[in-house]
């Protein structure tokens, strides 16, 4: 089998710094109390990510925290509505490869149902929630937001599923909500791990709504002025605030055709074929570089994601989310596949986070 390529590895964990570096601060403790803030005006509440130093990405106690605030809120009559505002690189790969290099399987379990049964809180939360994607949103840090009521991007906003890129499959609910996006579009996001800005997200249905980065606290604090858990006041309030915009011309969004054309196929191979056909066809550096994607993937990854995406287009989204738990704990088990592991080793010994 075809080795995960050490230069995709490290230029994609050299991206996650890259596009979050402005936003981390080592003046900020990371403590277990104060991994997870809460504020709170009048009829709402805000549950706000702090691990900077980790690129806000999601560990156990975090979920458990998440799930502890998100049911109590659902249970208070005085609040009306919850909200997000974070970026997040996704789930802790570190803490993740400690617990698989010890052998300790029991708290990668809890690791991956704690953050699950938080995403499935959350898309099925009786009050609405607004994210805030303000920055990266990749992986887990899209399936804490994805699921809720209203999403609203902007000019800093980076979202992608790149798990085939270290050797794992698009979770947190992404077969759920990917494949539910326009023609084959998911399968595209999924098998090569392709980043989408904020007009996009809103392109493509993964946004609800779209605002200038100058906007987001004038957002913030008109929520917090709502007395309500009307979703159509919510709403009306997002729109106030809203910016009409389209994706460049070089956007996969205007090259649906193709990606459905090949995305659309049965099986990687077909897939791949395909676009090499492409390319041979007609001149379009995207062909190109969407095929160094797939290349540069672990194989079995790219199955396993192409079949869960399929999948997940008959499921509802609770069933995708205990399929994901099943084929999580595979991933980590290393019984098929060594692919997550090393690359997760690679991460701990070059000091990516």
């Amino acid at each position: 089998m075809q080795r995960l390529k050490i230069s995709n590895i490290s230029r994609y964990f050299n991206d996650l710094r890259a596009l979050s570096q402005h936003r981390t601060s080592s003046s900020v403790t990371d403590d277990l109390c104060n991994q997870v803030l809460v504020e709170g005006k009048a009829n709402s509440r805000m549950a706000i990510l702090n691990r900077p130093s980790a690129l806000n990405a999601l560990n156990t106690n975090m979920g458990a925290k998440l799930n502890k605030l998100f049911k109590a809120w659902e249970n208070d009559p005085n609040i009306g509505f919850g909200s997000g505002r974070a970026f997040c690189a996704g789930g802790d790969i570190v803490s993740l490869y400690h617990f698989m290099n010890q052998g300790k399987l029991e708290e990668c379990k809890d690791f991956f149902r704690t953050l699950y049964s938080f995403i499935y809180l959350l898309g099925t939360h009786l009050k609405p929630h607004v994210a805030i994607l303000n920055g990266v949103t990749m992986g887990g840090g899209a399936g804490v937001s994805i699921p809720g009521t209203f999403r609203v991007a902007c000019g800093k906003t980076v979202f992608a599923t790149p798990e085939t890129l270290i050797g794992f499959h698009p979770d947190a609910g992404a077969s759920f909500y990917l494949s539910h996006l326009p023609g084959h579009l998911g399968e595209f996001l999924a098998l090569t791990g392709a980043k989408l800005n904020g007009a996009e997200m809103m392109a493509c249905g993964l946004a609800t709504h779209y605002s200038v980065s100058e906007k987001l606290p004038l957002i913030e604090e008109e929520l917090g002025k709502l007395v309500t858990d009307d979703p159509s006041v919510i709403e009306a309030c997002l729109e106030k605030y809203s910016d009409l915009v389209y994706p460049d011309k070089n956007s996969v969004i205007h090259r649906i055709d193709i990606v459905d054309k090949c995305f659309g196929l049965d099986t990687v191979e077909e897939i791949i074929d395909s676009l090499e056909s492409e390319a041979s066809l007609i001149n379009d550096p995207w062909c190109g570089s969407t095929l160094r994607l797939l290349k540069e993937a672990s194989p079995l990854s790219l199955k396993v994601s192409l079949r869960s995406i399929r999948e997940g287009r008959f499921q509802t989204f609770d069933e995708c989310l205990v399929r994901e738990y099943r084929m999580s704990l595979q991933g980590v088990s290393r019984l098929i596949s060594g692919d997550f592991y090393e690359v997760s080793n690679f991460q701990i010994l070059n000091k990516h986070v």
